[in-house]
């Protein structure tokens, strides 16, 4: 069996990250701008600006699990398209919105549409499962790039149409969107479950009883507060500093950037180095202190600058670096339902970090954002502290062939005899085995006996 993308494939992956990256774009070009730019709303209050701020977090939070399962009832493409018009609405509604009111509704309908977890099981029905892993980081890349280009793109817009034109582009997104769903992306040979994708209920009390993953799921939750509760504030101080509005994302591109170069670095270290625990309870205490920096210490343009890109480079850094900690940490076949409860966890911290760091401005003044999102820092970095690093292991997917099928009651223990094979499961409904394995120590050669030419070597 060949690794490289089939035309199908390529046709999948390139039309699901594009429809994916759209709607994410959508969603993170209103960060940078809302809070400058509600003002003139009937009823606005820096805490309802906050709620609008992260609104979408708390529908997305609540209905991507359900969404997910109901794409399995009754079809990926419809589901994606059903979340996409939900989308289209919302960004109607706020686009129209004369009322700090109208924008918290339209958002929260923009996060109704739940549809990433259909989006991924699509793509899951769509590939190998020898390539999944690259299609997947493909999907990963391309919601890292929508964020740095939504970050520059809407002060943009907003300076040309205001907070309005903002929300009737992501109108044309999703739209556009829609015709990439129904014209690119081919149909899918058949619906299947996947554990390393989709949930499985079955799963979900012993994940989350599992106190590492726990902890995982606290960090996401804690970063997208924060990261939200900052843009409640961030716009504010820049301004105070003599940045036009118009001219934010002009700050945000070389800051991101810089960011970026910064955080590779580390990533090598985390990952090829085995220091993955060191670097993510750095990062942790890294932003803990760079937000008490936002709060005393950002006065002066330099200042505020060199703080700005040390946030993007940790921020940048544990969206990178969290995902992989979770593959690592989740058991043989249930990385699928571990990251549905992290995803989960994401967009909840997300509503709350707004709704927080609007009340802290209103209450207290912008100051208070940064030292109360500090507060969470401390409290995240003392949740992590003990933490046992995690193994480094990698996910592997085999698909088994007729042969491996009629042995079913000896292939786990094959597996598990394997050298540098530390996990495994057969679930013979899906024709597959998932394994962890320790890729320094993999006897590759077992391994390739037992699954034949069923298995290619990724990356995973």
């Amino acid at each position: 069996m060949t690794s490289r993308f089939l035309v199908t494939e390529r046709r999948a992956i390139v039309g699901l990250a594009s429809l994916y990256a759209s709607r994410m774009l959508g969603l993170f070009m209103v960060l940078p701008v809302l809070a400058l730019y509600a003002d003139h709303l009937d009823g606005a209050t820096p805490l309802l600006v906050g709620m609008a701020l992260g609104g979408y977090g708390l529908t997305q939070a609540i209905l991507q699990i359900p969404f997910g399962l109901l794409s399995d009832r009754i079809g990926r493409k419809a589901v994606i398209a059903g979340g996409l018009l939900l989308f289209i609405i919302g960004s109607i509604v706020a686009a129209s919105a004369t009322s700090i009111t109208g924008i918290i509704i339209g958002r929260c309908l923009q996060g109704s549409g739940a549809v990433a977890g259909a989006i991924m099981a699509l793509l899951a029905d769509q590939t190998r499962e020898e390539i999944r892993t690259a299609a997947m980081a493909t999907i990963g890349l391309s919601i890292g790039v929508a964020f740095a280009i939504a970050m520059v793109v809407g002060p943009l817009i907003a300076d040309v149409g205001g907070l309005a034109g903002v929300f009737w582009f992501t109108a044309a997104l999703s739209a556009c969107g829609l015709l990439i769903l129904w014209k690119l992306v081919p149909r899918a040979p058949k619906r299947m479950p996947h554990r390393d994708v989709g949930i499985d209920r079955r799963q979900l009390r012993a994940t989350l009883g599992q106190g590492d993953l726990l902890r995982l799921d606290f960090s996401i939750f804690a970063l997208h507060l924060i990261l939200t509760a900052c843009f409640t504030a961030l716009p504010f101080r820049l301004e105070a500093l003599g940045f036009a509005p118009a001219d934010h994302g002009w700050v945000y591109l070389p800051v991101m950037a810089l960011a970026f170069v910064g955080m590779i670095p580390l990533v090598i270290v985390a990952e090829k180095y085995r220091k993955m625990k060191p670097v993510f309870v750095g990062a942790v205490a890294a932003m803990t202190l760079i937000l008490l920096g936002f709060g005393e210490l950002a006065n002066d343009r330099v200042a505020l600058l060199i703080l700005l890109w040390g946030f993007f480079v940790v921020f940048n850094l544990l969206e990178a670096t969290l995902p992989s900690m979770i593959s690592k940490l989740a058991p043989a076949g249930s990385k699928g339902t571990a990251m549905g409860v992290y995803s989960t966890s994401q967009f909840f911290g997300a509503f709350l970090g707004g709704t927080l760091g609007g009340a802290l401005s209103q209450g207290f003044g912008v100051q208070s954002v940064f030292l109360g999102t500090a507060v969470v820092g401390a409290i995240w970095l003392a949740v992590v502290w003990k933490m046992p690093a995690p193994r480094h292991l990698s996910s592997e997917i085999i698909a088994l062939d007729e042969q491996s099928m009629g042995m079913l009651d000896t292939l786990l223990e094959r597996f598990v005899a394997v050298t540098g094979v530390e996990d495994a499961v057969v679930v013979p409904e899906e024709q597959v085995a998932y394994l962890k394995v320790d890729r320094q120590r993999l006897d590759v050669e077992a391994l390739a006996r037992i699954a034949g030419n069923q298995w290619q070597r990724t990356d995973a």
